[in-house]
C-alpha cells in the first residue's frame, strides 16, 4: 500500500468531498490559475502538496478523460473537456441569449468591459463577458473568480443572496453598487442585479473600466442609469418584473452619483 502523508489526508478530509481520489484528482486541476498555460510534474506536486507518483497517476488518469493534457515538453495544460463542461454550466442558466446581445450593446456603447457574475460560495464567477475593443480596458475571462467581498458585483451578490445581512441593506434598496480600486488599484466598477420569473437573483451585471475614466460622478451616473436599464430589460426579458427598476433609474438620473457615495463605496468591501 503506498504511503499517503499527513498533508495528503488533510487534503482528502479538509473540505473534502469524502472521496479522496477525486479530491486529488480536483486539487490537481485546481492548481492551474487564471495565467497559468502549463504546469510541470514538479510544480503540480508542490502546489497540491501530494507525492510526484501520486500526482503522475492521477493525471494519467485525468489525461484519459479529457481534463488534461500532457505536452511534448513533458509539461501539463488543461485538456479540452473543462471546455465542454463551461458550455453546458453557461446553458444551464439559460440567460446566455438574453444576457449576451445586452453585454455587446453596454460594451460598444459605454466602451468599457461589461459582465455577468454570479455567485460560486465565497467566489465571484465570470459568467458571460464582452470587452470594448480601446488598447486600455478591464481584462477579465470568462470561468475566472474572484473574492466575493471585494468589487461592486461583490456586494450587489451578497445584497441578494445573504438577504438578512445588514450591511446590504442601501445596495438592496437602491438596487446598485460601485467600487473604486477594491480589487485591483487601477480599475473601478459599477454593478446591478438581475432577477428571474420568480424574483430570484440570477446575477450581477458589471461594467468595469479603468479607474481614471470612473472618477466623474456624471461618468458613474451614465454607467448606472445605462446598467438599471439594461438590468430591467434583461429580467423582462427572463419573465421578472421590471417595473422594480423603475424607483432606482428615476432616482439614480434626478439625483446622480454624489461623491460621498463614492467614499462610502470605497470603504465597504
Amino acid at each position: 500500500m503506498q504511503e499517503v502523508t499527513p498533508s495528503e489526508s488533510a487534503a482528502a478530509n479538509g473540505g473534502s468531498s469524502g472521496v479522496a481520489v477525486l479530491d486529488r484528482a480536483f486539487a490537481i486541476l485546481n492548481a492551474f490559475g487564471p495565467t497559468d498555460d502549463q504546469l510541470s510534474l514538479a510544480e503540480l506536486s508542490r502546489r497540491t502538496d501530494l507525492y510526484k507518483s501520486t500526482v503522475l497517476r492521477l493525471l494519467g488518469a485525468l489525461e484519459h478523460g479529457g481534463f488534461i493534457r500532457k505536452l511534448t515538453d513533458g509539461q501539463y495544460a488543461i485538456g479540452p473537456q473543462p471546455l465542454r463542461l463551461a458550455a453546458l454550466y453557461q446553458r444551464s442558466f439559460q440567460v446566455g441569449p438574453v444576457i449576451e446581445p445586452i453585454l455587446q450593446r453596454l460594451s460598444r456603447d459605454l466602451g468599457e468591459t461589461a459582465s455577468l457574475y454570479v455567485r460560486q460560495g465565497d467566489q465571484r464567477l465570470v459568467l458571460f463577458r464582452v470587452e470594448p475593443t480601446r488598447a486600455v480596458r478591464v481584462s477579465i475571462r470568462i470561468g475566472e473568480e474572484f473574492p466575493i467581498n471585494k468589487g461592486a458585483s461583490g456586494k450587489v451578490l451578497l445584497a441578494f443572496t445573504d438577504t438578512q445581512d445588514p450591511r446590504w441593506e442601501e445596495v438592496r434598496e437602491r438596487l446598485w453598487a460601485v467600487s473604486h480600486g477594491e480589487r485591483d488599484p487601477e480599475t473601478a466598477s459599477a454593478s446591478v442585479p438581475v432577477f428571474g420569473a420568480t424574483g430570484d437573483l440570477v446575477g450581477a451585471l458589471a461594467l468595469s473600466g479603468p479607474k481614471a475614466r470612473f472618477d466623474m460622478a456624471s461618468t458613474i451616473t451614465v454607467a448606472l442609469t445605462t446598467l438599471l436599464e439594461c438590468a430591467k430589460r434583461a429580467t423582462v426579458a427572463l419573465g421578472g418584473r421590471g417595473d422594480r427598476f423603475d424607483a432606482s433609474i428615476a432616482r439614480t438620473t434626478e439625483e446622480g452619483f454624489l461623491p460621498s457615495e463614492n467614499l462610502n463605496a470605497r470603504n465597504t468591501a
